[in-house]
């Protein structure tokens, strides 16, 4: 449902913004409040899911989600949408902050990786459906719709967690909640996503974003001296000691960066350059969702019966080869290669995601489930973002040193190579990330035998 939402939004953008009355710069605020409030909300929220249960703060989003969605669809004004778009993301964050940890807990460490690899394809069956249903629903009955549509879903989902998920073992230490830590990084989050994904159109020497950098430099540092110096953060930053819990992050954003510049890039060549009209350029992209949904829950079996290295490394190789493959056909264009290349972001994504994020879940105490489930999400949510805003930029820059002053005005052979150059540098990261993998995924072991005290804490991290 949440994937859905996500992919369905940007359809109907252009349609709300007539009904509206109003500026593309200002309807993009129904998605970026959504994206904003997620990003200041995920960490909190996945910190008190370790403190008081993941059971009922999962069924309780679900519950938000679902009167949130339902005052988008009935939304009589913007600011009412505004409002309505930040209430159903509260509820969104209480469903992200607690799913890879629900799993993970009620799941035995040999299966973790194919029980991951499921919730994913389930994410990228979401990713893929959302054009075709909210295209569907946009045009049979109107963009209210598309938030209607989860009223549905979200009810039989609330009853089915009441009855079905796994009741929480009773907390022996009640740990106090880091109201000042979290006072601290929510706004350094807002910032920070508000920076990448405003990159691509934002004035750097405007007033919101200088703010928004002083924001994130201030709230950065307040927030690390605030977690180094209570009894019970709100970020637990000895986890990052451990390299699984580290790179297993680093790792998780570029991938997602990788897979997002790509899908910002890709729309702009077939319309600019095939001059292929949207609907086209749409049943293009889908090869990369397919390419996950197909082979996250195949991956994750993998991981758990051989072990996490190989799919981690062959992952980002092929991700690797299908952004080259993309510069290629910039060049060289084909059809075929085109949708190869696509698909192999996909398939390595698909590859990648379910042992990366199974090796973190697996590093961490249970006691520290909730968070980590956070972060890995968070890390999703900044990669998309950096992906987006690096994607534009290279592509700007590259353009730049072709002589190109004004983008609207670039020739067919002043835009092939600045395509051709960001993919490429999008092959590079890709191939960065996979030599990270092939690094960290040996700690496994290591990492994963540290004893764990009453209370839930590896002696490595006390350390």
């Amino acid at each position: 449902m949440a994937a859905l939402d996500a992919s369905i939004i940007n359809i109907a953008l252009p349609i709300m913004r007539r009904d509206f009355h109003t500026h593309m710069s200002t309807i993009e605020w129904v998605s970026l409040s959504y994206i904003l409030t997620l990003a200041a909300l995920i960490v909190p929220f996945s910190r008190l899911s370790d403190m008081f249960g993941r059971r009922w703060m999962y069924t309780l989003g679900f519950s938000v989600f679902i009167v949130g969605s339902f005052l988008c669809g009935f939304a009589p004004s913007l600011l009412f949408m505004f409002l309505s778009r930040i209430l159903q993301a509260v509820g969104a964050a209480m469903l992200q902050a607690n799913s890879v940890s629900i799993i993970t807990a009620a799941t035995p460490s040999h299966a973790r990786g194919k029980a991951i690899g499921i919730q994913a394809s389930a994410q990228g069956v979401g990713l893929s459906l959302g054009p075709l249903i909210g295209g569907a629903l946009i045009t049979l009955v109107g963009w209210r719709w598309i938030f209607y549509v989860n009223v549905p879903v979200g009810i039989v989902g609330t009853i089915l967690g009441i009855l079905m998920l796994p009741q929480d073992a009773k907390k022996s230490l009640r740990e106090k909640f880091d109201f000042l830590g979290a006072v601290f990084l929510a706004p350094t989050l807002v910032s920070l996503v508000y920076i990448l994904n405003s990159g691509t159109q934002a004035n750097w020497t405007s007033p919101i974003v200088i703010t928004s950098f002083i924001v994130l430099i201030v709230g950065a540092i307040a927030f690390y001296v605030n977690e180094r110096r209570i009894a019970s953060p709100m970020v637990d930053l000895t986890l990052f000691r451990s390299k699984i819990f580290s790179l297993g992050n680093l790792t998780g954003l570029l991938s997602f960066a990788v897979m997002y510049a790509v899908m910002f890039l890709a729309p702009f060549f077939l319309d600019n350059v095939r001059r292929l009209d949207a609907l086209t350029s749409g049943l293009f992209l889908t090869a990369i969702p397919i390419g996950m949904t197909i082979f996250t829950p195949i991956s994750g079996a993998i991981a758990d019966k051989f072990g996490p290295k190989r799919p981690l490394v062959i992952g980002m190789l092929a991700a690797t080869l299908g952004s080259g493959l993309l510069a290629v056909t910039t060049v060289w264009y084909s059809v075929l290669i085109t949708l190869l290349g696509l698909l192999l972001v996909g398939v390595g994504m698909g590859v990648f995601t379910p042992p990366n994020n199974s090796q973190v879940m697996g590093s961490v105490p249970t006691n520290r489930l909730g968070i980590t489930g956070g972060m890995l999400n968070m890390s999703r949510t900044l990669g998309m973002g950096l992906g987006v805003t690096f994607g534009g930029l290279s592509y700007q820059l590259f353009l730049g040193a072709e002589g190109v002053i004004s983008e609207s005005r670039a020739t067919f052979s002043q835009m092939i190579p600045a395509f051709r150059d960001s993919y490429l540098i999008i092959a590079l990261i890709a191939l960065v990330v996979s030599v990270l993998s092939a690094m960290y995924a040996g700690q496994r072991k290591k990492d994963m035998k540290a004893p764990i005290d009453s209370q839930g804490m590896s002696h490595v991290a006390q350390k």
